[in-house]
């Protein structure tokens, strides 16, 4: 056994190498806290300079922390960017500014919600994606209502030097999308808002594109915390998200089937969600045959267990909440009128082929 005074020695050693990290983790903590700080102090306090700063249409947190920073105006895009987020920033307008080295990154952020001179320009035209579109629709979409292509479109969503800047660009929305893209057949399926967008005849593909994907990570932004406390992901809730898109039309009733499939997952009873079907099969379908249930991908969640590869529509605000936050119920069957649209539930399978013997 070793001696007390061996003892005494490596005790004093841990207790010095404790200290030192001690030490270590207060420098590190109070050097980053400077510099985060510092960063977001006026660039230069004796700047009389006025610096002319347009912030386009369609801009997102970051797109305007770039901006800003190239034109000289703040110390760093990152903590700029980084502070926008972490006091939930938004509501910012494009525009033209007139913006000083000067200013603190306090008094940008309340010019930027006040708002700058009017972009003036004509807009070329709107883009309108439905909610509850697929990526292929969105593809004929922006085919016939802009001059880009679907070709155009597809070429650009799977590039991967493109995937990769977007993750950059927005890393809480896309991290999870990037890392399932082996699984899914397109990798930004289910993260273009359904929205109304404005271009100009100067926009580009690339631009319409970050503007559906900044929609939605602003969406998100409201739920990225409790997605996170709830040990989940970004693509898992969207992915629910889409089949709850499809299978109800009233919150209320997206908030309970949010529930029902929740259930069926404790439980790892298959979702048998429709939705995942006619996304197999690469079209929608108000009704499915027997010979549909069959079809063989793993998007088919009748014939597999769990969520599926990832999202298989686009889905509204409405959806992504309820499977957020799923309503407590028992029920795990659910079947809609679809003359009435009504939604009914049940907590037993007999108790669901009595409803739909009731209205078949």
């Amino acid at each position: 056994m070793p001696d007390q005074e061996s003892t005494h020695t490596v005790r004093k050693i841990v207790l010095s190498i404790v200290a030192i990290l001690i030490v270590l983790i207060v420098i590190l903590g109070f050097s980053s806290y400077h510099y985060y700080t510092s960063s977001l102090e006026p660039l230069d306090p004796e700047s009389n300079e006025e610096i002319p700063v347009e912030i386009p249409i369609g801009s997102s947190r970051t797109d305007i922390a770039r901006i800003l920073e190239e034109k000289g105006i703040i110390n760093s895009a990152f903590v700029f960017n980084y502070h926008l987020r972490f006091n939930g920033e938004q509501g910012f307008q494009a525009g033209y500014y007139l913006f000083s080295p000067a200013l603190s990154s306090d008094e940008i952020v309340q010019s930027l919600k006040e708002g700058g001179s009017p972009i003036t320009e004509e807009t070329a035209g709107r883009l309108t994606i439905p909610e509850g579109y697929t990526i292929e629709q969105i593809a004929v979409v922006i085919d016939d209502q802009t001059d880009f292509t679907e070709k155009e479109f597809f070429d650009l969503i799977k590039n991967e030097t493109f995937l990769q800047e977007k993750v950059e660009e927005f890393p809480e929305l896309l991290t999870s999308a990037y890392e399932a893209r082996e699984e899914t057949i397109y990798a930004l399926e289910g993260y273009l808002y359904p929205a109304t967008y404005e271009f100009n005849d100067d926009t580009t593909l690339e631009a319409v594109i970050t503007q559906m994907l900044s929609r939605m990570d602003q969406v998100l932004e409201t739920y990225y915390s409790d997605i996170q406390e709830q040990e989940t992901t970004v693509h898992a809730i969207l992915t629910m998200a889409s089949f709850i898109e499809r299978e109800g039309i009233t919150f209320e009733d997206r908030e309970i089937i949010s529930g029902v499939f929740y259930n069926r997952l404790a439980i790892d009873m298959p979702l048998q969600t429709d939705v995942s079907v006619t996304y197999a099969l690469g079209e929608h379908q108000e009704r499915i045959t027997y010979d549909d249930l069959e079809t063989d991908s793993p998007y088919n969640l009748y014939q597999h267990r769990g969520l599926g590869p990832g999202p298989v529509n686009s889905p509204a605000e409405d959806s992504i909440k309820a499977s957020v936050y799923p309503a407590e119920t028992d029920y795990y069957y659910f079947i809609a009128d679809l003359s009435t649209k009504e939604v009914y539930f049940s907590q037993t399978y007999q108790q669901h082929l009595e409803l739909r013997e009731e209205l078949n």
